[in-house]
């Protein structure tokens, strides 16, 4: 069958054959019909994620749409290695299957899985958001932070605060329910102060998805910890790091508040937690109105298409 290869570790995929996969007594064989490219994808392809396997040669591609032989469309994660979603066929756990809804068109199913996952998991598995609350978005204006936003609003958060370097892109994030829009600027005093006028207004935030971590997220967790409200718990959640992989945290900031630090990801939430997020998150997709840009492109295109930059409109490989 034709897919996207990785030889080696360091190497982008090229397209090429790879020996077709047999289903095991478990798992479900695919059709693949549209597998996103996204951040995790690639980090483990290269081998630096830390739930990448270490063996090599394999197909790339976490997760994706297809049909399984009876017809029925499904979405799937994680296919067994080393076979991936960005082949013509791949073989999955049953467990790790969902049917879609049949409103539920393959591209956008595809594009916006992993990042609509993301923010759904961290918001019901780890901050377990109550209507009413009030969330802060930090790295709002690429796909995942945008879903999250919306996501927010469709739970029952009655504030969303979003912050970006891209001020174009936060300005079009208040019609998709942001009340508030924080420019994530250089100037770490100012950027705290803007954090400062939420922490001390009357909702106060009572969830933060961070999808940017290093200094912006030292001026939320500083500022937290200065004036947010006494006692009155704030669940800060880590989920990506684009603004950099580490931060320097005073001890204080931890013992002077009641702020709680966790991760939300592979590992620190059950994948049939996961699964179950992304089917719920594909039950309110059309319900509730969430957008998401995306493109396809040819999986035979995928040798030039790798090094592209992450943005707005998603890629989604077609076989």
């Amino acid at each position: 069958m034709k897919a996207a290869v990785v030889t080696q570790a360091g190497k982008f995929p090229i397209f090429g054959d790879f020996p077709r996969p047999e289903a095991a007594e478990n798992e479900k064989h695919i059709f693949v019909k549209a597998a996103a490219l996204s951040n995790v994808t690639k980090s483990r392809a290269s081998g630096a994620h830390y739930s990448s396997s270490g063996q090599f040669p394999f197909v790339p591609g976490i997760d994706g749409v297809g049909k399984l032989p009876d017809g029925q469309r499904v979405y799937f994660v994680m296919p067994r290695a080393p076979f991936g979603s960005m082949a013509e066929e791949t073989v999955v756990e049953a467990s790790r299957c969902v049917n879609l809804p049949d409103e539920l068109d393959d591209l956008t199913a595809a594009a916006i899985a992993n990042p609509g996952m993301s923010g759904w998991a961290a918001l019901k598995e780890r901050a377990k958001l109550v209507a009413g609350e009030t969330v802060l978005v930090n790295g709002a204006t690429g796909a995942s932070g945008s879903l999250a936003v919306q996501i927010a609003k469709y739970m029952g958060a009655k504030k969303v605060i979003a912050t970006g370097r891209n001020r174009e892109a936060l300005k079009r994030l208040e019609s998709l329910g942001a009340d508030v829009t924080i420019p994530l600027v250089e100037d770490g005093e100012t950027l705290e102060e803007a954090f400062k006028d939420q922490f001390e207004a009357a909702e106060g935030i009572d969830v933060v998805l961070d999808y940017v971590w290093g200094q912006s997220a030292e001026r939320i967790l500083v500022a937290g910890a200065k004036y947010g409200r006494e006692t009155v718990p704030v669940r800060y959640i880590h989920i990506g790091g684009t603004g950099g992989s580490n931060i320097t945290l005073p001890g204080a900031v931890l013992r002077s508040s009641s702020i709680q630090l966790m991760g939300s990801g592979i590992g620190s939430i059950a994948l049939p937690a996961l699964v179950k997020a992304i089917d719920e998150l594909f039950q309110a997709t059309v319900p509730g109105g969430f957008e998401i840009a995306a493109r396809t492109v040819p999986l035979a295109q995928v040798e030039e298409t790798w090094a592209t930059t992450l943005t707005n409109p998603r890629l989604v490989f077609v076989p």
